[in-house]
This record gives structure tokens, sequence and C-alpha cells, in this order.
């Protein structure tokens, strides 16, 4: 299980990393 929980947690991160991406151009954008 503690397998399949590291692979739970690696997604989450990475979609984690992806919504920082986007707040990162957003912000750029508005300055």
């Amino acid at each position: 299980s503690s397998k399949a929980s590291d692979a739970l947690i690696s997604k989450v991160v990475v979609e984690m990393k992806a919504e920082l991406e986007k707040l990162r151009e957003q912000v750029q954008n508005v300055e």
C-alpha cells in the first residue's frame, strides 16, 4: 500500500506544480 500512496502523492505534487506554473504565468501577465 505504501507504493500506492507514494504514487498518489507524486501525482498530487505534479498537479500542484502545474497549478503553480499557471499562477506564475498569470502574475507575469498582470505586471
